[in-house]
């Protein structure tokens, strides 16, 4: 009988917010998949969690997976977690969840935290609906991303580099119209946790003026229905090419 894939979240900032059924199932399990074992092993020692960790992370997760499929089809539980987070959340886990599925061996996600779910629904933005971006790329189709993002009805959800944030606002706003209201969040659940809401020009002069630090997550309006025929002018013009 195969083992089971266990994808267990990590918190984001405060420890606190790991859960109970976070720590058994790491206790329980025969290996622990990990993002950066160094960053992971604060957070085992914290909870007396004392299974051995591997690195599994997105430049050897696809020479890794062969192994932990022969660990699971032996009957071994294994659990994946990343540095912070849900595991396949703009982290590794896809790779693994997809060939288990293939498989057939059985894969339990727990619940637990990820940065982007606070920061929508502290926007003050709708969030009944929403699509989730992540990362936008860095050069080729970013510009094509950021058009379809301008177009977006439902509220969108990105994650951005401290250092990349005043520049991504300033895309967004050519793209979008400089009065797209807008909300950044950083440093989820940690001491200094912010959330800055407001046009995007707006929040263009607060972080131009304030340097960002921490993890970063946009959170944008949708296009209102009167902009569906009106073009957008605006001074915040990008380089950037596709």
């Amino acid at each position: 009988m195969s083992g089971i894939l266990y994808m267990v979240p990590t918190p984001v900032g405060n420890l606190e917010d790991m859960t109970v059924r976070a720590v058994k199932v790491l206790q329980a399990c025969s290996v622990i998949l990990a993002e950066d074992t160094r960053t992971s092993a604060p957070l085992l020692k914290h909870f007396d969690i004392g299974t051995p960790m591997v690195s599994h992370h997105k430049f050897n997760e696809h020479e890794t997976v062969g192994a932990v499929m022969n660990r699971l089809e032996a009957g071994e539980d294994v659990a994946l977690i990343t540095d912070a987070g849900t595991p396949g959340i703009s982290d590794p886990g896809f790779l693994l969840s997809r060939e288990c599925r293939r498989r057939g061996i059985e894969v339990v996600t727990l619940p637990g935290a990820t940065a982007f779910v606070p920061a929508l629904v502290d926007s003050g933005l709708p969030c009944e609906k929403f699509c989730f971006e992540g990362f936008l790329p860095q050069k080729k189709g970013r510009m094509t991303r950021i058009a379809e993002l301008a177009a977006e009805r439902r509220t969108s959800v990105l994650y951005e580099s401290p250092l990349r944030l005043v520049k991504t606002l300033e895309q967004l706003a050519d793209a979008c119209g400089a009065d797209r209201e807008a909300s950044v969040s950083r440093e989820i659940s940690k001491l200094h946790e912010e959330t800055v809401r407001g046009t995007l020009a707006e929040l263009i002069k607060h972080f131009g003026e304030n340097i960002p630090r921490g993890e970063i997550v946009i959170v944008l309006s949708g296009k209102p229905d009167e902009e569906k025929h009106k073009p957008h002018r605006n001074k915040y013009k990008t380089e950037i090419s596709e």
